[in-house]
């Protein structure tokens, strides 16, 4: 299958099966073009990491994440698009059709999309990897109702902090945001929210040195910046937000980004190389939300099929 595949030259080659590759394969599926869509781990994305996703439509009651997963992607492969489990190392853009360098060989593109997403960041501490999604957590939309009435730690101090705090404050019982400045860095006006609130509590000047617990998370270690004693703290839920990695190292130059990595693109998803778009949580400015990817993986479909209509 490999072998054939690099043979082909493909109409659309989308490189990440979370819901926006996923979306734009259903789209290109049904528009009978060529579509592959590539990812290293299979269909899903981090959407497959979520044990329960109460805030996608049509779910009234939840789906757990990896069903959600598995629904799309049987969705995209029954209207014909195909999804190959091989990572994506590289993309050249200077000749037509493009090149998508993978550990199997090349795969050629008339046009690619690019919705590989980001992760988050992680803390590196001991009990963080064995720990996920048993108490650690990295989205608060999508874990908070699991804490209804419990104790939860947020880490970090900026925007993304700060919101998750607020949205914890209306399920569980206690909020401590654990950040290593004395002072935030988020907005002044979510700032005075989270002050305002009751239930949230900061521990200044320190940072977070393990998380703990056996099968599920007790607690966390903390060591104080500037003294550099230790102490810990009871908690049920660690909500780590220390900002996000877009996945874009394998990508050339000639494609632009913002500060942080994110892929800077026009309204209609267009990158700064005619011919590659891209969609969902790898782009700058999107809201990065699963509901959001879907309906940017159809708008990176629409100016595809334009390009593509275009350039026959």
């Amino acid at each position: 299958m490999s072998d054939d595949r690099a043979g082909r030259i493909w109409d659309m080659v989308i490189i990440g099966a979370g819901p926006a590759g996923l979306t734009c394969a259903i789209y290109g599926g049904r528009a009978r073009l060529s579509t592959l869509v590539l990812d290293r781990a299979g269909p899903g994305g981090q959407v497959a990491l979520n044990h329960l996703v109460e805030n996608y439509p049509g779910f009234p009651d939840g789906i757990e994440g990896l069903k959600l997963a598995e629904e799309m992607g049987r969705q995209a492969e029954r209207f014909g698009a195909e999804i190959e489990m091989v990572e994506a190392t590289g993309l050249g853009v200077g000749a037509r059709p493009f090149r998508v360098e993978t550990a199997e060989g090349v795969r050629s593109a008339r046009a690619v999309v690019i919705a590989t997403g980001c992760a988050p960041r992680q803390l590196g501490v001991p009990g963080e990897k064995e720990l996920y999604q048993r108490g650690v957590s990295y989205c608060a939309t999508c874990d908070g109702p699991l804490y209804a009435g419990r104790r939860v730690v947020v880490v970090g101090g900026g925007n993304a902090a700060i919101e998750e705090a607020l949205f914890l404050a209306t399920f569980a019982s206690k909020v401590s945001v654990v950040h290593r400045r004395e002072e935030l860095r988020a907005d002044r006006v979510l700032q005075e929210k989270a002050f305002a609130s009751e239930k949230i509590e900061f521990l200044w000047n320190r940072v977070v040195t393990a998380m703990l617990g056996d099968e599920v998370v007790r607690g966390i270690r903390l060591r104080h910046v500037a003294s550099g004693e230790e102490e810990e703290a009871p908690a049920d839920g660690v909500f780590v937000a220390v900002g996000t990695a877009p996945q874009t190292a394998f990508l050339p130059p000639e494609i632009e980004r913002d500060a942080a990595g994110f892929l800077i693109t026009s309204p209609d998803r267009r990158t700064s190389v005619e011919g590659v778009f891209a969609a969902g949580d790898v782009r700058s400015g999107s809201y990065r939300q699963i509901a959001a990817a879907a309906g940017e993986g159809a708008l990176a479909y629409r100016s595809a099929r334009q390009y593509l209509e275009g350039h026959p």
